[in-house]
């Protein structure tokens, strides 16, 4: 037999056609009920099979969202097949931190005899739509599913996403994947029932997003702020739709939607934040942390990277209007901040890549951090924080 000499090596490749849907709702349950069932496509000639899930944080503070989802079924038990009782899981960072809610996701998941054309639908703020939402992704390597976000945190940022997690060995997102969620449906009503302190959280993404991508939306933030404190869904509802499409545009036409290559350029700040939600045992809620974050790198980006300095200023005078205190006791332990920038650089590998700001609407990708300038920006921030 002759020989056949070395194999040609083939590298073929190509892409995957995904459809991120996201809508816009006052009310999905009752007067935008369309938006929900119009996501729910038919299986053949049956009805699609959907399961519920719900934040047990928003069912205590909004006791009649049960009665409505039931009722919402019971109305259009034609057109979707309910598959039993809605689901419920603990809120807040919580459910993120205990691997066992997630196996006791999948066994509710796989008792339910979900398929891959089966509908998982989940309301709760961003920690319950990251566990869900991973327990979906590898049910059968993916079940369908529509996210409605119930936090301006998670309306503006993360419900938008294509990313699921939970935290393990008390690292933040160690464990997760990348997964396109059917739908997404940002609903006003589901905001109502937040404390002051959550519905805040939301605009610290809101701010970073705009210093990225768009001095205009800064500059609305700006003259939004006192309103947004007072929580005028006028103003505050349209920052939100806002921060929500600049994300979805990131996603979907900035080139890297799973993270392949070195950057992450939405995560501006997130190096600190990730590192101080984890040392204040979670106190902190993940918007607190983004809005210190945020300072941090802004000042940072001033000292080293040719950010005005009125600009920088700026920005820590909009976070503190809008309640931000950039402040806490995590901060002041150095060492242990800075071992965030390690954690940062192994959860995407390579080399450390930062995304600092040398204009308001200009990033600039980073590998390298000056210790001493850094560790000044952390002293000018908790200076400007104790005024």
């Amino acid at each position: 037999m002759p020989d056949a000499g070395p194999e040609t090596p083939r590298d073929i490749r190509f892409q995957v056609p995904y459809v991120l849907r996201l809508r816009f709702a006052v009310d999905v349950l009752s007067r935008d009920q369309h938006l929900l069932l119009d996501l729910l496509e038919p299986s053949g000639d049956s009805p699609p099979r959907v399961q519920f899930w719900l934040d047990e944080n928003l069912r205590r503070a909004c006791p009649d969202l049960v009665p409505r989802i039931d009722a919402f079924c019971r109305r259009h038990a034609a057109r979707l097949g309910r598959v039993g009782d809605v689901q419920l899981v603990p809120g807040g960072e919580t459910v993120k931190n205990d691997i066992h809610v997630l196996e006791q996701i999948l066994k509710a998941l796989h008792a339910a005899d979900l398929d891959r054309r089966s509908y998982v639908v989940v309301i709760g703020g961003g920690a319950v739509l990251d566990t869900v939402g991973f327990a979906a992704a590898i049910a059968h390597r993916g079940l369908r599913l529509v996210r409605l976000p119930t936090t301006t945190l998670a309306q503006a940022d993360s419900g938008i996403g294509v990313k699921n997690s939970v935290n393990l060995f008390q690292k933040k997102n160690w464990l997760g994947t990348f997964a396109v969620p059917w739908g997404v449906i940002n609903d006003a009503s589901l905001l109502r029932t937040l404390s002051d302190r959550d519905y805040r959280c939301g605009f610290a993404e809101a701010v970073k997003v705009s210093l990225l991508k768009s001095p205009e939306l800064f500059a609305q933030l700006e003259r939004a702020a006192e309103a947004i404190g007072a929580r005028d869904a006028t103003v505050a509802d349209v920052i939100i739709r806002r921060s929500a499409e600049l994300h979805m545009d990131h996603i979907a036409k900035g080139g890297d939607p799973f993270e392949a290559n070195e950057a992450r350029p939405l995560d501006f700040g997130h190096w600190s934040a990730h590192r101080l939600e984890a040392l204040s045992n979670f106190e902190l809620r993940h918007g607190e942390a983004v809005a210190i974050g945020v300072a941090v790198d802004t000042v940072y980006s001033a000292l080293v990277h040719g950010l005005p300095g009125d600009d920088a200023h700026r920005v820590l005078a909009c976070l503190r209007r809008l309640g931000f205190q950039l402040v806490h006791p995590a901060l002041d332990d150095v060492e242990a901040v800075f071992l965030g920038l390690e954690e940062f650089r192994q959860h995407l590998g390579g080399r450390l890549t930062l995304t600092m700001i040398s204009r308001i609407g200009h990033p600039l990708q980073v590998h390298t951090v000056d210790r001493q300038q850094m560790e000044a920006a952390i002293a000018q921030v908790t200076r400007f924080a104790a005024r």
